[in-house]
């Protein structure tokens, strides 16, 4: 046994043992002698150098020593030794700052060279050394010279907890801070000097303290969080105000920093290196994962909320990275590796759900929320955008990873379905996110997602009978998806014709369904018309598109999204100094609101408003910023009768006197300031290539001051550099309408000014009558001159005509746009249709009656295809639209209307007969079963048509004197031709041989025409028939200017006589009417014996009018068949 013996050598310094080495001696000897310590402990631990050396291998016994201890020679130890303290440092710097104290004038250096000391050191004196810190911050609280030392300390001493080596020191740090810590004033100090770093490195300064104080920011704030609680117990909560103020300085900062642009080596993108290094391991761990790995790793929780919270914290990991886009946008691969991964994991972690979360004891509506957002998200990530990539990278991405939206989306819709009757529970809150995905533009994506539309509707209909939650939730999400960007004119079809599918298939459905579909394809209409032009510079069609949009949430009540644009058109119109078109708009929402202390309801919009908390307050406001813009504008009429004084609820005289004090001196400057009046242009647009809420339709511009017609073309064609202006101001044909391009028609028209009740039988002064003739006008009409006949060298208005085009806006003018489409009602446009098919009747029979050599086939197939049930239809539709009697009660300002509408309906007949008469004398043997199935279904049609809406027949003459052409016109005032009842009207014809279709009543041969028809009841005030001009002297042209346009046409003779032309019937116009104070006078040819007037009654009968006295042949008579003019006469 060999022992060895060593001793310390004391040092002579205080401040603890002197290490080092040195060599201790060897014994060799029995172990059986050893067992008593006292046989070696008084052996010497070192060899004496001066004894004599012994031979090699040689032993020497020990003097005065237990017998059998010998001293090697070969062998020896060397120790080395090292002495540490956990209450005295040997550290000079560490022990500087300990005892700052004693020398305050080095704490600065001993501050600075903290972070020099060694780690260890620091941590064995840890709560010393905090305890120092504090003290120094506390001691100083009056000055912040040592501010940013201690912060930058502290942020040294947590840094080292931090380390992997100290880390189990995190509990001590956590000790000290719950039991130790008391500096009851250092939160103040810790948070400035935390600001000023993040508002430096906002600022784009080199602050590279920041990214260690990042890392130690958690219990930064648990220092600053425990200071300011301690502060708090002792001075019982002050300055509360002033800790909270000083967070939001600090959060207000970070978020600046988050925001700034600044490139370079910031925090930033530091914090972003290392997470797209953690996300990178994470792929490639994912990577290596097979579904038996995810099975065995579920399996592994112990328990299922601990599961449940795994995927949780998963799926709001993934969302949260997918939505931070880790790598840059042209890092393609990396992205895609990484969503490849998140794919399979998302879809793995799907299968767990289904199977163990399902269930109605183990349902978690939380969990499952979080999946489907999570999925939507990683559908719509830009990243996987295929088509904003060029076909390169596309077809690339697509070879390799395929298309990774309609996986997913696959994926969403069959876990929708899977959730059974607990889908209930996902509406409303779901549809803005399944929105969002059926919005890409993947065309399989959307035919296989939409139908979770539908199947949402069935579900909230099982259960309400109704699905107005998710009516309202999609238009409301609809609206700002739209405005964002997402949608085009492919998805609104294929979302019209997948849910009409679907709804069609279940019946209690179908209506409400179409009326759905119907509701979110208009909105999706103006959605897409207000995105395409929102951003032009010219924000003419933004106005536009925006009145249709505010317009379309009036209708379908939904006020919030109604304000919202208003307020929205409004900032249009300041932009543009348009002051009275804003006043309008505010005028809008102010009616809106009560004279009441009501909370408003509605999100209001400005920034008047979160001080207004009533609707009077907000009321009161709103009609100080109208009147405000219109006295900028200049409309100072337009605030008239908008102030109510009585109601439901009293208006207190102190809020309206000021309103009214103002309106006042309204009144004096439309006496006192002049004001030019406004000019007013058509402009249509036509061709294809315009949009929906432009195209083919006709619009009256209110132009501005002194704004001539050449800067106003040149402002309305800015936005539409390609298109062609129109030279003539006639409507274009169908080549132009129908055709891809761009083409803007653009003339002045004159208001028309409408009698103004208020002012009959009243003293007005010149300058508020002069106003209203421009102001307050939806009527405008159109003058065209044009030519006609032989011409005259010598008086050049001989042969003048003029083609007068009158236009009804929709909306008075001025109004909240300054300028409004011009409009037809349904019931209008159905007259109209039928107007124009009697017109093309009437056109062929006079084509084939004055030239008979004419090709049968056009005049075939126009009367085929109205009287042959299988192709006609059309009036038929109308008596289903208009006739009932539900439609009278909705609307029943048509009246008259529909009694036109009748009226031209029985006129067709009498118009088929002649032409079927045509026909059968002109077809040919091989066409004649044509013809007789044709006869037949007449016939048919006829008495339907006489049965319910009374016979009319046209009596036939033939001008046996001259060879002029055969024609024929029709029609006569249609103010009369508008009441009940059987009537006749002559035209110009050959008198033919007897036809069982048309019945004609023989008359002696004359050119002249009844002014007027002759009607069944005897009428004391109606004039006898009079011979009028002839049939030549007077021509009229109707124009339809868009399919909007509300057309009147009015012809002038030659000599200026007015041909009154009622807006319904431009094809049947009454022939020779003129004005009587301008009636043109001229010699009648001879008289002629007219035959009696054929009039059938039915239940009556006949009754014969006596023919009007002969006047001679130069008497000078008036053609004009109106009353007035036949009594003065």
């Amino acid at each position: 046994v060999s022992i060895a013996l060593w001793s310390t050598i004391s040092s002579g310094t205080s401040g603890g043992w002197r290490r080092g080495t040195g060599p201790c001696s060897a014994f060799q000897g029995d172990s059986r002698k050893l067992e008593d310590a006292s046989a070696y402990l008084t052996l010497p631990s070192t060899r004496n150098l001066s004894e004599p050396k012994l031979l090699s291998g040689s032993s020497f016994r020990v003097s005065g020593g237990t017998s059998g201890l010998i001293v090697s020679t070969r062998d020896s130890f060397q120790i080395s030794t090292l002495v540490c303290s956990t209450k005295l440092t040997q550290n000079v710097n560490l022990l500087g700052l300990l005892k700052w104290r004693s020398k305050p004038s080095l704490l600065s250096g001993n501050l600075q060279k903290l972070m020099n000391v060694d780690g260890g050191e620091v941590i064995k004196f840890l709560q010393d050394t905090l305890d120092a810190l504090f003290s120094i911050m506390m001691e100083n609280a009056d000055t912040d010279v040592y501010d940013t030392l201690v912060f930058d300390a502290l942020v040294f001493i947590v840094g080292l907890v931090a380390d992997r080596k100290f880390q189990h020191f995190n509990a001590v740090l956590e000790a000290y801070i719950r039991q130790h810590f008391s500096a009851t004033l250092a939160y103040k100090k810790l948070i400035s000097v935390l600001t000023q770093y993040v508002d430096q490195a906002s600022r784009g300064e080199p602050c590279e303290p920041l990214t260690r104080t990042f890392k130690a920011l958690e219990y930064i704030f648990k220092f600053i969080v425990r200071s300011r609680h301690l502060f708090a117990q002792l001075y019982e909560g002050k300055e509360t105000a002033e800790f909270q103020h000083s967070l939001q300085r600090f959060f207000l900062s970070l978020n600046q920093l988050m925001k700034s642009p600044l490139e370079g080596p910031t925090l930033l993108s530091q914090v972003c290196s290392s997470v797209c290094h953690y996300v990178a391991c994470m792929a490639a761990i994912l990577s290596q994962l097979d579904k038996d790995h995810y099975s065995s790793y579920i399996k592994a929780f112990p328990s299922r909320p601990e599961l449940m919270d795994f995927l949780m914290e998963t799926f709001i990991l993934f969302k949260d990275l997918i939505g931070k886009t880790v790598y840059p946008s042209d890092w393609m691969v990396m992205n895609m590796v990484q969503n490849r991964e998140f794919l399979r994991a998302i879809n793995q972690f799907a299968v767990t759900l289904t199977e163990m979360f399902l269930s109605n004891s183990s349902f978690e509506l939380q969990l499952w929320n979080n999946y489907f957002h999570l999925a939507v998200a990683f559908l719509t990530q830009d990243s996987l955008q295929l088509e904003n990539f060029s076909q390169a990278k596309r077809n690339s991405i697509l070879a390799k990873y395929g298309d990774m939206r309609a996986t997913i989306g696959a994926s969403i819709r069959d876990m929708w379905y899977n959730l059974g009757h607990h889908k209930i529970e996902f509406i409303p809150s779901m549809v803005g996110p399944i929105l969002e995905m059926t919005l890409v533009p993947e065309v399989e994506l959307r035919k296989s997602t939409i139908p979770i539309f539908f199947d949402m509707m069935l579900c909230e209909y099982q259960l309400t009978e109704s699905f107005s939650r998710f009516e309202d939730e999609i238009l409301r999400k609809l609206d700002s998806e739209v405005e964002g960007g997402r949608g085009d004119e492919q998805y609104k079809q294929l979302f019209e014709s997948i849910l009409l599918s679907c709804c069609r298939k279940h019946p209690e459905l179908a209506k409400p369904g179409e009326n759905f579909v119907a509701l979110v394809t208009g909105l999706l209409e103006r959605l897409l018309d207000y995105r395409a032009v929102m951003n032009d510079e010219n924000k003419t069609y933004s106005m536009s598109c925006t009145v249709n949009l505010l317009n379309f949430y009036k209708e379908i009540d939904r006020q919030a999204m109604y304000i919202r644009y208003l307020y929205k058109l409004k900032d249009l119109h300041v932009s543009y100094e348009n002051y009275t078109e804003g006043a309008y708009t505010l005028l809008l929402h102010a009616r809106l609101l009560k004279w009441s202390d009501e909370a408003n309801t509605a999100p209001m919009q400005g920034l008047h408003s979160p001080n207004l908390h009533t609707q009077r307050q907000l009321k009161e406001a709103l009609y100080n910023q109208i009147i405000d813009y219109f006295d900028q504008g200049k409309g100072w009429g337009g605030l008239q009768g908008s102030c109510p004084v009585v109601g439901p609820h009293p208006v207190p005289i102190c809020a309206l006197l000021p309103l009214q004090q103002r309106e006042a001196k309204f009144y004096e400057k439309i006496l006192k300031v002049l004001r030019p009046s406004p000019d007013y242009f058509a402009v249509g647009y036509y061709g294809q290539g315009f949009p929906t809420f432009l195209r083919n339709k006709v619009f009256i511009y209110r132009g501005k001051e002194y704004e001539r017609r050449e800067d106003f073309e040149m402002r309305l064609l800015s936005p539409f550099p390609n298109a062609e202006k129109l030279k003539s101001t006639s409507p274009p044909g169908q080549d132009i309408t129908g055709s891809p391009g761009q083409y803007i028609q653009c003339f002045t028209v004159q208001p028309v000014e409408e009698a103004k009740v208020r002012f009959k039988d009243r003293s007005i002064p010149e300058q508020i009558t002069n106003f209203y003739k421009a102001n307050h006008i939806q009527k405008f009409s159109y003058s065209r001159p044009f030519k006609k006949g032989p011409k005259d060298p010598d008086n050049e208005f001989a042969n003048m005509w003029v083609e007068r085009t009158t236009f009804v806006t929709a909306y008075p003018l001025p109004g909240i746009l300054r300028w409004f489409v011009t409009t037809i009602s349904p019931l209008e446009n159905a007259i109209e249709t039928m107007m124009k098919t009697n017109e093309k009747i009437m056109s062929e029979i006079n084509r084939h009656q004055n030239d008979p050599s004419l090709p049968i086939n056009p005049l075939s197939m126009l009367l085929n295809g109205i009287v042959d049930p299988a192709v006609m239809g059309g009036f038929a539709k109308y008596e289903t639209a208009f006739f009932q009697e539900s439609y009278l009660q909705e609307h029943p300002e048509d009246k008259g209307n529909i009694e036109k509408l009748k009226d031209l309906i029985a006129w067709q007949t009498p118009l088929l007969a002649e032409g079927i008469r045509i026909h059968g004398r002109k077809v040919t043997e091989d066409l004649r079963p044509f013809h007789e199935r044709m006869e037949q279904c007449f016939v048919q049609l006829r008495a339907k048509v006489e049965s319910q809406y009374g016979v009319r027949e046209m009596i036939c003459f033939e001008d046996r004197r001259s060879g002029r052409p055969r024609s024929m016109a029709w029609g006569a005032d249609w103010d009369r031709l508008s009441h009940a009842g059987e009537r006749q009207v002559l035209w110009w014809g050959a008198l033919a041989q007897r036809h069982p279709l048309s019945q004609p009543s023989p008359l002696p041969a004359g050119p002249t025409l009844l002014s007027h028809p002759l009607s069944s009841t005897s009428d004391a005030s109606l004039p006898p028939p009079q011979p009028t001009a002839p049939l030549a002297s007077l021509d009229t042209k109707p124009y339809l200017r868009g399919p909007s346009c509300h057309a009147t046409s009015v012809a002038l003779s030659p000599c200026g006589g007015v041909a009154l032309l009622p807006i319904l019937p431009p094809a049947c116009l009454p022939l020779t009417s003129c004005s009587c104070s301008t009636a043109q006078r001229q010699p009648q040819p001879q008289s002629l014996p007219l035959a009696p007037p054929r009039v059938r009654t039915a239940g009556t009968s006949a009754r014969r009018t006596a023919p009007a006295p002969s006047s001679g042949t130069g008497d000078r008579t008036c053609a004009c068949p109106s009353r007035s003019c036949q009594s003065s006469r």
